[in-house]
């Protein structure tokens, strides 16, 4: 270890990004290769909607002039997306309720810097969920608190209240919770609802809608009532940016103007300001696969259910996560590593989580295929 670097990160380990389909190891050589790992949309934008952003960047993006640094047109934009998705009235959310970042990832890290950096803060989350949370935590040195999910995966809120009124020095200052979960895909529960309704407002109360344009569920409407709470969003999802890493929060306007504070300056290129900027005001057209990706989607859990040998769950996003069901012929982990393995070796990447795995919704020819190979896998399994 290096003597001028923080004993504690000798402990992490790095977020390892899942490779692309050109570099992806263990992959038969020739094969059709469905990314259905990182919960992108299977589609990409439309040519009408390159074709303007070719336009913006010959001719309004200077390359030798920062970018925007407010991101007031963006802000304005993703404003009245907002109050028109949530059937609010249009002078609900403005730009002042609103701060962007480069993906959520960003906003998570200038949230923990603006509640719990400095030792005056913890954060609690309930495991499985999306592991950032915890990782950028850590790399700040702000401790982690971990709860436990029940069977149908909703928060253990016995166990999560607990940790609230018996950590200390430091409290837990921030709460995360997903609408829906990833990994599990599932909303929150009108049980969790009421918990994080009840929480102190020196709580923090962050609710990542990362994908609202596939559930619908959100809580945005709450928001002016509750200075404590904070909506994650992203635009890597629905509509389709994943490459260029745009991320919005929605929150009082006192919180936001605390988050721009630590937010580091200029940090999202010009051309994904534009690229969000016209997608959200395209948004009608960009949306316009959700219906497909949730007739997928139900396909998918319907074929996926056939398999005496799986445990599906129900899912509120572009993605479905499944367990093996328990076989005393071999342990769980084993199976599903080797199923896995199979499945990325004929072509379909999957994403081996918690125990599980979860599954993409892709384009209809990419789920035909993975329900094959799975089916293929399956039986190989068997062969053990």
């Amino acid at each position: 270890m290096l003597p001028f670097i923080r004993s504690d990160l000798a402990q992490f380990t790095a977020y390892k990004p899942h490779p692309s389909s050109n570099t992806a190891q263990g992959v038969q050589p020739s094969t059709q290769i469905d990314r259905l790992d990182t919960n992108e949309s299977p589609y990409d934008l439309p040519p009408q909607i390159k074709e303007k952003l070719a336009g913006t960047f010959e001719q309004l993006i200077e390359t030798n002039r920062y970018p925007d640094g407010g991101h007031e047109e963006l802000k304005s934009a993703i404003a009245q997306y907002v109050n028109e998705s949530a059937n609010l009235p249009p002078s609900v959310f403005t730009a002042s309720h609103i701060s962007v970042g480069n993906g959520s990832d960003e906003l998570i890290r200038s949230i923990l810097i603006a509640s719990c950096l400095g030792g005056e803060g913890c954060v609690l989350v309930a495991q499985p969920t999306f592991s950032m949370y915890a990782i950028l935590a850590q790399t700040l040195g702000i401790p982690v608190v971990t709860v436990g999910r029940e069977a149908d995966f909703e928060i253990d809120l016995q166990a999560a209240q607990v940790a609230i009124e018996q950590t200390q020095n430091p409290p837990i200052r921030a709460v995360f919770v997903v609408h829906p979960n990833s990994p599990t895909a599932n909303p929150l529960t009108t049980a969790e609802l009421a918990w994080i309704r009840s929480l102190s407002e020196h709580i923090l109360v962050v609710i990542d809608e990362a994908y609202f344009e596939f559930s619908q569920h959100t809580l945005a409407a709450e928001l002016p009532e509750r200075p404590n709470w904070v909506v994650l969003r992203t635009f890597s999802k629905a509509f389709r940016l994943a490459a260029l890493r745009v991320g919005y929060c929605l929150a009082h306007p006192e919180l936001i103007a605390i988050l721009e504070k630590v937010r580091l300056p200029y940090n999202l290129p010009s051309f994904s300001l534009a690229a969000a900027t016209v997608a959200v005001q395209n948004r009608t057209l960009l949306l316009e696969s959700i219906p497909q990706t949730l007739n997928e989607r139900a396909k998918l859990i319907q074929a996926l259910s056939q398999h005496s040998t799986l445990q599906v769950w129900q899912s509120a996003t572009n993605f479905v996560y499944v367990r093996l069901k328990p076989n005393g012929s071999h342990s769980q982990d084993a199976a599903v590593k080797i199923i896995h393995q199979n499945l990325k070796a004929a072509g379909t990447l999957v994403r081996q989580i918690n125990g599980g795995l979860r599954i993409t919704v892709g384009t209809p020819e990419e789920n035909a295929r993975t329900l094959n190979r799975l089916q293929a896998a399956l039986l190989d399994l068997n062969k053990f």
